[in-house]
C-alpha cells in the first residue's frame, strides 16, 4: 500500500521509482537498476516475504542486527507511547530524558569491567568516529597530545564514514574518496585458514599478536593511542581469532600503556552467547562501540561504553567535549532499546544462544556442510559463522578473487529462499538469536542446496572443484 494515498502500488512501479531516485549503500547502482531491486514487504520471526510472495529465511538478521527477530509488537508499542509523550529532545544543553538516562544505566550494568559511562550516537560508524575523537582527546588531557596513532587490522570493517573507513582495513574502501584520516595503521588479521602458512592455530595467534608489537615499535610506543579490534571480524568474513590471540594482544597493549578498544557493533547483545564478545574471549577493553543488536535494528541507535580510566580523565580534566549528534540519546530510540534489552534478559535469549541454539548451529554446520567439496573451513561461535569456499580444500587453495564465487553462491541463496551473505569468497551467517533448532535445520538444508548449485555453476564455467 502507498503510505500517502493508501492505493496499491505495483512492484514494477516501485522498482522503477527505486531506479530513478534511490542510491543504495554498497551497491553498483547501474547494475542494480538494470536488474531491479527485490522488494521486501513484511517479516515475522526469522522470515521475510518479498512482493512476489516468496518466503525467505533470514540467515543474516538483517545486517547482523535483528537479534530478537521480526514482528515484536512490544517494541512498536513502546515507540508509539514514547512518541506520544516526548517524540524528541536533545541532550546537548544541560538536559536529559528518562529513556536515555535509564538506557545508560542498563548498559553500564551489562557491559564488562568498569565501563560505567555511556555516550550515545546513531550508528556503528558514528560510534567509531566518537571513539577516535574520544581516545585522542583523552591523551590530550593526559598531557600526551602526540599519542594519536590508532592501530587496527587488515580486512577489518569499522564503518563507512571517513573516520571509520580510515580506521578499518578494507582496501577497496581505501581506494575511494581519499585521502584517509592520517594516523591510522594496520596489521595482519588473525585469519588462520587463509594465512597461517602451515602454523598451528596457537602458533599463528602469537605471530599475529607479535605483528601488533612490531607495529608499535615501528611508529614509536609513545605515539600510539589505541588498538581497535572486533572480537570476531564480521564483515571481513567472520574471522574468528585462534586460541591465545586476544590474551597476547591485551598483554602487548598493557605493556605499552595503549588503550584497548573492542568494536562490538556485531558481536554485542548475545551474538556469541554472552552479552558481549569481549566476555566470550575474555577481553578487558577500555572502550566498547555498540549498535545493531542494541535495538535489534528496530530503531537507529548506537553507543560507546567508556571505562573509568578514560571517562574520569575526560570528566575531571577535559572540560567541554566538542562532539555529538542531533539525535544522541534520542528518546524514542532509547525507549525501544530498553524494551529490547528487557526481552533479551527476561526471555533468556542470550542463555539460549550460549547453551542450545549456538552449539547446535555450530555442530550442524560442521557435520552437514563441513564435508562439502566447496567448503574448505568453518569457524564461528554462538550464532555467527563463516565458511571459506575453497577450490581444493585439501591444500587450502582458494578461488581467484576475480571469480567472485561468493557472489555466485549468494545469488543462488537469494533465489532459493535463504539470505546468506558473501564476504569475498567467504559465506557468512548471523541469524536472529530467536531462531529455533528446526529453523536452523531448514537454513542448513537450503545452504546445502545452494552450495550444490554453486558447484554446478562453476562446472558450467569450466571450473572444477576438487572432490
Amino acid at each position: 500500500m502507498n503510505a500517502i494515498n493508501k492505493e496499491p502500488v505495483r512492484s514494477d512501479d516501485i522498482r522503477a521509482l527505486d531506479a530513478e531516485h534511490h542510491l543504495h549503500p554498497f551497491t553498483d547502482t547501474q547494475a542494480l537498476n538494470n536488474k531491479g531491486a527485490r522488494i521486501i514487504e513484511r517479516a515475522e520471526g526469522v522470515y521475510l516475504w518479498d512482493s512476489e510472495g516468496n518466503r525467505i529465511i533470514d540467515g543474516m538478521a538483517g545486517l547482523w542486527c535483528v537479534n530478537i527477530g521480526y514482528g515484536r509488537k512490544e517494541l512498536a508499542d513502546v515507540a508509539k507511547e514514547q512518541m506520544n509523550q516526548l517524540p524528541y529532545y536533545n541532550t546537548f544543553f544541560q538536559t536529559t530524558t528518562n529513556p536515555a538516562t535509564q538506557l545508560a544505566k542498563e548498559l553500564a550494568a551489562v557491559t564488562p569491567g568498569d565501563l560505567n559511562h555511556i555516550f550515545f550516537a546513531n550508528s556503528g560508524s558514528e560510534a567509531i568516529d566518537t571513539i577516535i575523537r574520544m581516545v585522542r582527546r583523552y591523551w590530550e588531557v593526559e598531557g600526551k597530545p602526540w599519542r594519536k596513532v590508532m592501530i587496527s587490522r587488515n580486512n577489518a570493517y569499522h564503518g563507512s564514514t571517513i573516520g571509520g573507513t580510515s580506521l578499518g582495513g578494507m582496501s577497496a574502501m581505501h581506494k575511494q574518496g581519499g585521502p584517509m584520516v592520517p594516523g591510522m595503521e594496520h596489521i595482519r588479521q588473525p585469519y588462520w585458514y587463509g594465512e597461517a602458512d602451515g602454523q598451528s592455530p596457537e602458533e599463528f595467534a602469537q605471530t599475529c599478536a607479535q605483528a601488533l608489537e612490531e607495529k608499535i615499535l615501528q611508529v614509536g610506543p609513545d605515539n600510539v593511542a589505541a588498538f581497535v579490534g572486533e572480537p570476531i571480524q564480521g564483515a571481513g568474513g567472520v574471522i574468528t581469532p585462534p586460541p591465545g590471540y586476544w590474551a597476547a594482544i591485551q598483554k602487548i597493549c598493557r605493556k605499552y600503556d595503549i588503550l584497548l578498544v573492542a568494536d562490538e557493533v556485531i558481536c554485542g547483545f548475545g551474538r556469541t552467547g554472552n552479552w558481549f564478545g569481549s566476555q566470550t574471549f575474555d577481553i578487558k577493553p577500555d572502550l566498547i562501540s555498540m549498535a545493531k543488536g542494541l535495538s535489534s535494528g528496530y530503531q537507529p541507535i548506537s553507543a560507546v561504553a567508556v571505562g573509568d580510566r578514560v571517562a574520569n580523565a575526560l570528566i575531571a580534566k577535559g572540560g567541554e567535549f566538542f562532539h555529538g549528534f542531533t539525535y544522541s540519546g534520542h528518546p524514542v530510540a532509547a525507549a525501544v532499546a530498553l524494551e529490547n534489552l528487557r526481552i533479551l534478559r527476561e526471555e533468556r535469549v542470550i542463555e539460549q544462544v550460549r547453551d542450545e541454539t549456538g552449539p547446535y548451529l555450530q555442530q550442524q554446520l560442521r557435520e552437514r556442510l563441513g564435508g562439502h567439496p566447496l567448503v574448505g573451513h568453518i569457524e564461528g561461535v554462538g550464532l555467527i559463522a563463516g565458511m571459506a569456499l575453497a577450490q581444493d580444500k585439501s591444500t587450502h587453495k582458494l578461488f581467484d578473487s576475480n571469480l567472485d564465487v561468493g557472489t555466485i553462491c549468494r545469488n543462488h541463496c537469494f533465489a532459493n529462499g535463504l539470505i546468506m551473505r558473501a564476504c569475498g569468497n567467504r559465506m557468512v551467517l548471523s541469524p536472529p538469536l530467536v531462531i529455533s533448532k528446526a529453523e536452523i535445520d531448514e537454513l542448513i538444508d537450503k545452504a546445502l542446496t545452494c552450495l550444490d548449485l554453486t558447484v554446478k555453476s562453476l562446472a558450467d564455467m569450466g571450473i572444477k572443484v576438487a572432490q
